[in-house]
């Protein structure tokens, strides 16, 4: 490892940082570790990865090794990249997770799954990564109790990690079905090995919660303050709870939206998701148009961002995904609904509302679910159990099974 660079440079490293007001304490951290890493034999490290491995090999603490791949990680932006802290953010050292720190067999494994899936083309990004990153801390679990390829795979290590030893479940129906994903894709390269894994997987019972929604009362308080004008709600915010209202854009749907995405003559417009990557195109309802261009025409700074929606302070750059959340909050705080411990508060809530709605006047789903940008028509599926007015036509009447008098309660 050639730290040749980070010896000549780390002086403006520390300098940036004591003129930039980071704490004595947190400098001192810096340079006993950049001293640490600049003395130490140059064959005994190859990259910053193996630096922060070292500690792992001498502390088990969540919080201590944190905080080592914090600091080993901005020095490593530094070094390699020319970035300095930003002071907003933790670095990012090497790539997270469990992956840099497999053995080589189990990283061949979650790249050669990769691949597949991007050959096939059929999942989504985030369904790649997050079946990818599931598998991962499973190989390192196995790695853990010391066993470090496909072949040395034992039953009673698969199961340890997903029960414990008085049978409490440890994992997620949904994180097996993960390392599954990953296991099938490379049995034609691992005809032998995935096969009997996928067998040592314990049969998990799927279980799903109940999503929250808005009632009708909650709804009209909602259309109450997005319309109303005397309450503290901005042009913008009230712009922005239209749109998930009306539409079921999920949030960063609503922050990508352009000055170019709006055809005002047609009363459409148009977005390429960020979830999935697909265009879609939607009505422009008046009640949603004119919330728009009532905050373009008189409360939007003037900017060159082309982006519809952007912060009330310079230098006035697009909303981020956090800030539309944010907003969710002040619609719901200002409506006087789900301010309770635990109450759902994102825009999702809003989707859900949209889904349902179209759900109950009896729109067909797969027009429902072009309307959401779903791939998938089971992903409507969350949605249905919110279907009242149509799950009461599924119900059975109880009158031929005759009920005790006592079972019922009287005050």
């Amino acid at each position: 490892m050639n730290v040749q660079n980070l010896r000549d440079n780390c002086p403006k490293l520390i300098s940036y940082m004591e003129t930039n007001g980071y704490s004595k304490t947190y400098v001192d951290r810096f340079k006993r570790e950049i001293k640490k890493i600049i003395s130490a034999d140059s064959n005994e490290w190859s990259c910053y990865t193996d630096v922060y491995l070292e500690y792992t090999k001498t502390s088990q603490s969540p919080d201590y090794l944190r905080d080592k791949r914090t600091i080993i990680g901005a020095i490593e932006q530094f070094d390699v990249h020319g970035r300095y802290p930003d002071g907003r953010r933790r670095h990012e050292l090497f790539e997270r997770g469990s992956y840099p720190l497999l053995s080589s067999e189990f990283k061949f494994v979650i790249d050669l799954y990769c691949e597949v899936e991007k050959k096939r083309g059929k999942k989504k990004f985030t369904t790649v990564y997050t079946e990818s990153h599931n598998a991962s801390t499973f190989f390192l679990s196995l790695q853990q109790k010391g066993i470090n390829c496909l072949g040395k795979t034992t039953e009673e290590a698969v199961l340890s990690i997903f029960m414990s030893p008085d049978e409490t479940l440890l994992r997620s129906c949904s994180y097996k079905k993960n390392i599954a994903a990953v296991l099938k894709a490379c049995i034609p390269y691992h005809p032998e090995t995935c096969p009997r894994i996928l067998a040592f997987l314990p049969a998990l019972r799927e279980t799903r919660k109940n999503i929250q929604y808005l009632t009708s009362k909650e709804i009209q308080k909602v259309k109450g303050v997005l319309t109303d004008g005397e309450n503290l709600l901005t042009l913008r915010d009230k712009a922005i709870g239209m749109l998930a209202l009306y539409t079921g854009l999920r949030g960063c749907d609503i922050a990508g939206l352009t000055l170019y995405a709006i055809d005002w003559d047609k009363d459409l417009f148009f977005i390429r998701q960020q979830k999935t990557k697909i265009p879609l195109e939607l009505p422009l309802t008046a009640v949603v148009g004119n919330a728009i261009y009532d905050y373009l025409t008189s409360e939007r700074p003037h900017t060159e961002s082309r982006y519809i929606f952007v912060s009330q302070l310079k230098p006035y750059e697009r909303l981020k995904n956090r800030s539309i959340g944010n907003v969710a909050g002040r619609i719901m705080k200002a409506a006087g609904i789900r301010q309770s411990k635990g109450d759902r508060k994102v825009f999702h809530i809003f989707r859900h509302h949209f889904a349902t709605e179209l759900l109950g006047n009896g729109v067909p789903q797969p027009v429902i679910s072009r309307a959401l940008g779903h791939t998938s028509p089971d992903s409507l599926e969350s949605y249905l159990k919110a279907d009242f007015p149509h799950l009461k036509e599924c119900a059975i009447s109880i009158e031929h099974f005759p009920v005790p008098k006592e079972v019922f309660f009287h005050e």
